[in-house]
Protein backbone atom coordinates (compact mmCIF):
# COMPACT_ATOMS: atom_id res chain seq x y z
CA UNK A 1 0.00 0.00 0.00
CA UNK A 2 1.85 3.06 -1.07
CA UNK A 3 1.54 6.96 -0.25
CA UNK A 4 2.40 9.26 2.23
CA UNK A 5 1.98 7.55 5.97
CA UNK A 6 0.86 10.09 9.07
CA UNK A 7 3.87 11.42 10.23
CA UNK A 8 6.12 10.67 7.64
CA UNK A 9 8.33 13.69 5.75
CA UNK A 10 7.02 14.82 2.20
CA UNK A 11 9.15 18.05 1.83
CA UNK A 12 8.20 18.83 -1.75
CA UNK A 13 4.21 18.45 -0.31
CA UNK A 14 5.15 20.40 2.67
CA UNK A 15 7.03 23.28 0.29
CA UNK A 16 4.16 23.85 -2.30
CA UNK A 17 1.71 24.41 0.63
CA UNK A 18 3.54 26.58 2.32
CA UNK A 19 4.55 28.59 -1.06
CA UNK A 20 0.08 28.42 -1.11
CA UNK A 21 0.27 29.42 2.28
CA UNK A 22 2.23 32.71 1.84
CA UNK A 23 0.50 34.10 -1.10
CA UNK A 24 -2.35 33.82 0.50
CA UNK A 25 -1.98 34.98 4.21
CA UNK A 26 0.13 37.28 5.29
CA UNK A 27 1.42 36.11 8.65
CA UNK A 28 3.03 33.10 6.53
CA UNK A 29 4.68 35.73 3.68
CA UNK A 30 8.72 35.74 5.36
CA UNK A 31 8.53 32.10 5.80
CA UNK A 32 7.24 31.21 2.42
CA UNK A 33 9.25 33.79 0.58
CA UNK A 34 12.53 31.95 2.20
CA UNK A 35 11.20 28.53 0.93
CA UNK A 36 10.53 30.24 -2.42
CA UNK A 37 14.06 31.43 -2.76
CA UNK A 38 15.48 28.63 -2.08
CA UNK A 39 13.55 26.03 -4.84
CA UNK A 40 12.00 23.16 -4.76
CA UNK A 41 13.50 20.76 -2.40
CA UNK A 42 15.97 18.46 -3.77
CA UNK A 43 13.95 15.03 -2.46
CA UNK A 44 11.66 15.23 -5.97
CA UNK A 45 12.29 12.08 -7.87
CA UNK A 46 12.59 11.53 -11.57
CA UNK A 47 9.27 9.45 -11.41
CA UNK A 48 7.77 12.79 -10.88
CA UNK A 49 9.68 15.17 -13.16
CA UNK A 50 8.76 12.69 -15.81
CA UNK A 51 5.53 12.91 -15.47
CA UNK A 52 5.31 16.98 -14.73
CA UNK A 53 2.96 19.47 -17.10
CA UNK A 54 5.41 20.58 -19.49
CA UNK A 55 6.08 24.33 -20.72
CA UNK A 56 8.13 25.50 -23.65
CA UNK A 57 10.06 28.21 -24.01
CA UNK A 58 10.89 28.86 -27.56
CA UNK A 59 12.39 31.06 -30.53
CA UNK A 60 11.07 29.50 -33.00
CA UNK A 61 10.74 30.52 -36.50
CA UNK A 62 15.05 30.81 -37.32
CA UNK A 63 16.64 27.77 -37.16
CA UNK A 64 14.25 24.75 -37.68
CA UNK A 65 15.79 22.91 -34.68
CA UNK A 66 13.22 24.54 -32.30
CA UNK A 67 10.17 23.75 -34.82
CA UNK A 68 11.07 20.10 -34.73
CA UNK A 69 11.40 20.10 -31.09
CA UNK A 70 8.41 21.53 -30.58
CA UNK A 71 6.96 18.84 -33.22
CA UNK A 72 8.54 16.19 -31.25
CA UNK A 73 7.01 17.29 -27.84
CA UNK A 74 3.45 18.19 -29.81
CA UNK A 75 3.54 14.08 -30.93
CA UNK A 76 5.86 12.79 -27.71
CA UNK A 77 4.55 14.59 -24.55
CA UNK A 78 1.37 14.13 -23.77
CA UNK A 79 2.22 16.54 -20.57
CA UNK A 80 2.82 19.43 -23.24
CA UNK A 81 0.58 22.22 -21.41
CA UNK A 82 1.97 25.67 -22.93
CA UNK A 83 4.15 26.83 -25.22
CA UNK A 84 5.50 30.45 -25.17
CA UNK A 85 7.47 32.25 -27.74
CA UNK A 86 10.31 34.41 -27.06
CA UNK A 87 12.43 36.58 -29.20
CA UNK A 88 9.06 37.46 -31.01
CA UNK A 89 8.78 38.65 -34.55
CA UNK A 90 5.41 40.82 -33.75
CA UNK A 91 3.44 37.89 -32.89
CA UNK A 92 3.90 35.57 -35.95
CA UNK A 93 6.10 33.27 -33.94
CA UNK A 94 3.06 32.34 -31.80
CA UNK A 95 0.71 31.79 -34.72
CA UNK A 96 3.11 29.56 -36.58
CA UNK A 97 3.56 27.43 -33.03
CA UNK A 98 -0.28 27.70 -32.92
CA UNK A 99 -0.75 25.86 -36.97
CA UNK A 100 2.04 23.31 -36.07
CA UNK A 101 0.33 22.09 -32.89
CA UNK A 102 -2.97 22.18 -34.90
CA UNK A 103 -1.62 20.50 -37.48
CA UNK A 104 -0.44 17.35 -34.85
CA UNK A 105 -3.74 17.44 -32.72
CA UNK A 106 -2.66 19.32 -29.87
CA UNK A 107 -5.77 21.97 -30.37
CA UNK A 108 -5.49 21.15 -26.15
CA UNK A 109 -1.62 22.98 -25.70
CA UNK A 110 -1.89 26.84 -25.16
CA UNK A 111 0.26 29.39 -26.94
CA UNK A 112 1.33 32.30 -25.81
CA UNK A 113 3.23 35.21 -27.92
CA UNK A 114 6.21 36.21 -25.04
CA UNK A 115 8.96 38.29 -25.01
CA UNK A 116 9.76 40.59 -28.45
CA UNK A 117 13.56 41.36 -28.80
CA UNK A 118 13.25 43.35 -31.66
CA UNK A 119 15.04 40.58 -33.95
CA UNK A 120 14.11 39.84 -37.46
CA UNK A 121 17.12 38.37 -39.21
CA UNK A 122 16.58 35.01 -38.56
CA UNK A 123 12.94 34.62 -39.01
CA UNK A 124 12.21 32.51 -42.32
CA UNK A 125 8.89 30.89 -41.40
CA UNK A 126 6.58 33.71 -43.23
CA UNK A 127 3.63 31.78 -45.50
CA UNK A 128 4.40 28.53 -43.84
CA UNK A 129 0.92 29.23 -42.45
CA UNK A 130 -2.53 30.12 -43.03
CA UNK A 131 -3.16 33.88 -43.06
CA UNK A 132 -6.92 33.84 -40.92
CA UNK A 133 -4.25 31.90 -37.74
CA UNK A 134 -5.06 34.52 -35.49
CA UNK A 135 -2.94 36.70 -32.92
CA UNK A 136 -2.14 34.69 -29.70
CA UNK A 137 -2.35 36.09 -26.47
CA UNK A 138 0.51 37.47 -24.65
CA UNK A 139 -0.17 37.31 -21.25
CA UNK A 140 2.64 34.94 -20.30
CA UNK A 141 2.83 35.13 -16.47
CA UNK A 142 -1.43 34.45 -16.18
CA UNK A 143 -0.46 31.40 -18.24
CA UNK A 144 2.43 29.93 -16.29
CA UNK A 145 0.18 30.70 -13.71
CA UNK A 146 -2.75 28.55 -14.95
CA UNK A 147 -0.59 25.41 -15.68
CA UNK A 148 1.06 25.70 -11.99
CA UNK A 149 -2.39 26.01 -10.71
CA UNK A 150 -3.09 22.84 -11.76
CA UNK A 151 -0.99 20.66 -10.44
CA UNK A 152 0.64 20.16 -6.92
CA UNK A 153 4.02 18.85 -8.08
CA UNK A 154 7.20 20.62 -10.19
CA UNK A 155 6.44 22.21 -13.77
CA UNK A 156 9.20 21.48 -16.75
CA UNK A 157 10.33 24.31 -18.54
CA UNK A 158 12.41 23.70 -21.25
CA UNK A 159 14.34 26.79 -22.72
CA UNK A 160 14.61 26.80 -26.24
CA UNK A 161 15.90 30.44 -26.49
CA UNK A 162 16.91 33.23 -24.50
CA UNK A 163 15.57 33.68 -20.84
CA UNK A 164 13.89 36.78 -20.95
CA UNK A 165 10.46 35.47 -20.32
CA UNK A 166 11.75 33.54 -17.64
CA UNK A 167 13.43 36.78 -15.99
CA UNK A 168 10.38 38.41 -16.37
CA UNK A 169 8.01 35.86 -14.40
CA UNK A 170 10.94 36.30 -11.94
CA UNK A 171 10.07 39.75 -11.54
CA UNK A 172 6.01 39.34 -11.43
CA UNK A 173 6.02 35.92 -10.61
CA UNK A 174 9.33 34.39 -8.40
CA UNK A 175 6.56 31.69 -6.75
CA UNK A 176 5.93 30.67 -10.62
CA UNK A 177 9.80 30.21 -11.10
CA UNK A 178 10.32 28.40 -8.15
CA UNK A 179 8.17 25.39 -9.17
CA UNK A 180 9.76 25.44 -12.29
CA UNK A 181 12.62 22.19 -13.08
CA UNK A 182 14.59 23.91 -15.82
CA UNK A 183 16.19 22.54 -18.60
CA UNK A 184 17.81 25.25 -20.59
CA UNK A 185 19.55 25.64 -24.22
CA UNK A 186 22.51 27.76 -23.68
CA UNK A 187 25.51 28.93 -22.74
CA UNK A 188 29.04 27.37 -23.56
CA UNK A 189 32.78 26.98 -22.20
CA UNK A 190 34.70 26.96 -25.19
CA UNK A 191 32.08 28.84 -27.99
CA UNK A 192 33.19 28.82 -31.12
CA UNK A 193 33.76 32.56 -31.45
CA UNK A 194 35.39 33.28 -28.28
CA UNK A 195 34.30 37.02 -28.88
CA UNK A 196 30.65 36.65 -28.22
CA UNK A 197 28.35 34.72 -25.58
CA UNK A 198 25.93 31.61 -26.82
CA UNK A 199 23.37 32.45 -29.66
CA UNK A 200 20.54 32.39 -26.48
CA UNK A 201 22.53 33.96 -23.72
CA UNK A 202 23.96 36.72 -26.35
CA UNK A 203 20.31 37.82 -27.78
CA UNK A 204 19.27 38.79 -23.88
CA UNK A 205 22.67 38.62 -21.64
CA UNK A 206 20.82 40.49 -18.69
CA UNK A 207 17.99 37.89 -19.08
CA UNK A 208 21.04 35.31 -18.39
CA UNK A 209 23.03 36.77 -15.69
CA UNK A 210 20.10 37.49 -14.16
CA UNK A 211 18.53 34.30 -13.84
CA UNK A 212 21.59 31.88 -13.49
CA UNK A 213 21.75 32.15 -9.53
CA UNK A 214 17.87 32.60 -9.01
CA UNK A 215 17.97 29.27 -10.62
CA UNK A 216 20.75 27.58 -8.70
CA UNK A 217 18.98 26.31 -5.73
CA UNK A 218 17.67 23.33 -7.80
CA UNK A 219 21.03 22.80 -9.99
CA UNK A 220 19.24 23.47 -13.61
CA UNK A 221 20.15 21.48 -16.42
CA UNK A 222 21.87 23.61 -18.94
CA UNK A 223 22.84 21.96 -22.47
CA UNK A 224 25.08 23.89 -23.71
CA UNK A 225 26.13 24.71 -27.55
CA UNK A 226 29.74 22.56 -26.57
CA UNK A 227 27.53 19.13 -26.58
CA UNK A 228 25.00 20.56 -29.26
CA UNK A 229 26.99 21.87 -32.22
CA UNK A 230 27.70 18.64 -33.19
CA UNK A 231 27.64 17.63 -37.03
CA UNK A 232 26.54 14.37 -35.97
CA UNK A 233 22.74 15.40 -35.11
CA UNK A 234 22.61 17.95 -37.58
CA UNK A 235 19.62 17.07 -40.37
CA UNK A 236 20.45 18.14 -43.69
CA UNK A 237 18.83 16.91 -47.42
CA UNK A 238 20.70 13.83 -47.36
CA UNK A 239 19.77 12.76 -43.67
CA UNK A 240 16.90 9.98 -43.25
CA UNK A 241 14.70 12.39 -41.04
CA UNK A 242 14.68 15.16 -43.83
CA UNK A 243 13.86 12.33 -46.93
CA UNK A 244 11.06 10.61 -44.71
CA UNK A 245 9.70 14.43 -44.84
CA UNK A 246 9.76 14.25 -48.67
CA UNK A 247 7.46 11.11 -49.34
CA UNK A 248 3.53 11.20 -50.99
CA UNK A 249 2.25 9.89 -47.90
CA UNK A 250 3.84 12.71 -45.32
CA UNK A 251 1.77 14.52 -43.24
CA UNK A 252 1.55 18.47 -43.24
CA UNK A 253 3.02 18.89 -40.45
CA UNK A 254 6.12 17.22 -42.14
CA UNK A 255 6.02 18.81 -45.23
CA UNK A 256 6.33 22.45 -43.17
CA UNK A 257 9.38 21.18 -41.43
CA UNK A 258 10.79 19.93 -45.16
CA UNK A 259 9.80 23.76 -46.02
CA UNK A 260 11.29 25.29 -42.99
CA UNK A 261 14.38 23.40 -43.35
CA UNK A 262 14.50 24.24 -47.35
CA UNK A 263 14.25 28.10 -46.80
CA UNK A 264 17.02 27.23 -43.91
CA UNK A 265 19.30 25.87 -45.93
CA UNK A 266 19.26 28.33 -48.61
CA UNK A 267 21.94 29.97 -45.66
CA UNK A 268 23.14 26.77 -44.06
CA UNK A 269 24.10 23.64 -45.15
CA UNK A 270 21.60 21.77 -42.43
CA UNK A 271 20.60 22.59 -38.69
CA UNK A 272 22.26 20.92 -35.84
CA UNK A 273 19.42 19.71 -33.44
CA UNK A 274 20.72 21.65 -30.09
CA UNK A 275 16.56 22.19 -29.23
CA UNK A 276 15.62 19.02 -29.96
CA UNK A 277 18.53 17.08 -27.75
CA UNK A 278 17.41 20.21 -24.69
CA UNK A 279 14.00 18.34 -25.41
CA UNK A 280 15.19 14.84 -25.01
CA UNK A 281 17.15 15.97 -21.67
CA UNK A 282 13.72 17.23 -20.40
CA UNK A 283 12.11 14.24 -20.93
CA UNK A 284 14.71 12.15 -18.95
CA UNK A 285 16.34 10.30 -22.24
CA UNK A 286 19.07 8.16 -20.58
CA UNK A 287 21.69 9.35 -23.89
CA UNK A 288 22.77 12.49 -22.71
CA UNK A 289 26.32 12.72 -19.89
CA UNK A 290 25.78 15.45 -17.09
CA UNK A 291 27.79 16.72 -14.44
CA UNK A 292 27.67 19.22 -11.81
CA UNK A 293 29.84 22.04 -12.76
CA UNK A 294 30.32 25.80 -11.09
CA UNK A 295 29.89 28.53 -13.72
CA UNK A 296 30.25 32.35 -14.43
CA UNK A 297 28.93 34.04 -16.91
CA UNK A 298 30.86 37.55 -17.69
CA UNK A 299 29.25 40.90 -18.43
CA UNK A 300 28.06 39.80 -22.09
CA UNK A 301 26.88 36.62 -21.02
CA UNK A 302 30.31 34.24 -21.87
CA UNK A 303 30.57 31.42 -19.74
CA UNK A 304 32.92 29.87 -17.34
CA UNK A 305 34.00 27.43 -14.98
CA UNK A 306 34.85 29.16 -11.73
CA UNK A 307 35.46 27.61 -8.54
CA UNK A 308 33.09 30.71 -6.94
CA UNK A 309 30.26 30.33 -9.68
CA UNK A 310 27.15 28.91 -10.11
CA UNK A 311 26.54 25.07 -9.64
CA UNK A 312 24.53 23.73 -12.05
CA UNK A 313 23.93 20.20 -14.20
CA UNK A 314 25.37 20.49 -17.54
CA UNK A 315 25.76 18.38 -20.52
CA UNK A 316 29.27 16.80 -21.54
CA UNK A 317 28.64 14.84 -24.03
CA UNK A 318 25.67 12.63 -26.23
CA UNK A 319 25.25 9.30 -27.79
CA UNK A 320 24.67 11.08 -31.31
CA UNK A 321 24.11 8.08 -33.10
CA UNK A 322 21.18 6.77 -30.51
CA UNK A 323 20.13 10.56 -30.41
CA UNK A 324 19.14 10.65 -33.87
CA UNK A 325 17.74 7.50 -33.59
CA UNK A 326 15.61 8.60 -30.82
CA UNK A 327 14.68 11.71 -32.89
CA UNK A 328 13.62 9.71 -35.82
CA UNK A 329 11.31 7.50 -34.02
CA UNK A 330 10.14 10.39 -32.30
CA UNK A 331 8.80 11.73 -35.65
CA UNK A 332 7.92 8.68 -37.81
CA UNK A 333 4.43 8.42 -38.44
CA UNK A 334 4.46 5.18 -40.36
CA UNK A 335 2.62 3.51 -37.09
CA UNK A 336 -0.05 5.50 -36.03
Amino acid sequence: MGGRRRGEEDPTSDWLALVGLGESYEEFGDAADSMISGGPPPGVGRAAVSRAPMIVDTDIGGDPDDTVAVVVAARNVPELALVITCDEYGGEQARFVRHLLDLVGRHDVRVIAGSDLGNSRLYCVDGLFPSDVPKQDTDVVSAVAEVCAATAGPVRWVGMGPLSNLSTLQSQRPDLVARMVVTQMGGAINYRDPSRAEHNFRVDPEAAIRMLPVLAPWLPTFVVSDVTFNPAMEITAETSIYKRWTEPDAPTWARILRAHCDRWMERLPGTMQHDSLTLAAAMLWPGIRFARERVALDSIGRMSRSDQGTEIIMSMSADYGAFMSWLDSALDWSHE
